[in-house]
């Protein structure tokens, strides 16, 4: 019986895409914020379905995350994702309000 590595090249990007789950939680949480804020309806409406939306991303980004060949680009990905998302979140707080 073989014995496992404990921090061979497999158990690194094992650690990295546990890693990868707060951070899509992150995403998917900045991507939810943003539907709130400019979705045209009621603010009660437009948290209900940016929450709706947002169970099937997070499930959606964890399947990607799992499935991903390289998990540089599984986090450049993320990041990139998150830029805008955080970008527009950030100017509709600077505004005052919903876009």
């Amino acid at each position: 019986m073989t014995k496992p590595k404990a921090f061979g090249r497999d158990g690194v990007s094992m650690a990295a895409r546990i890693a990868a789950i707060p951070g899509g939680y992150l995403l998917v949480s900045l991507i939810c914020a943003c539907l709130a804020r400019l979705l045209p309806v009621d603010r009660v409406e437009a948290v209900t379905v940016s929450m709706l939306i947002s169970f099937l991303l997070y499930a959606l980004i964890l399947l990607w995350v799992f499935a991903a060949r390289s998990v540089v680009k599984l986090w450049l990905w993320m990041a990139a994702a998150a830029m805008p998302a955080g970008t527009v979140l950030l100017i509709s707080l600077w505004t005052g309000g919903r876009l």
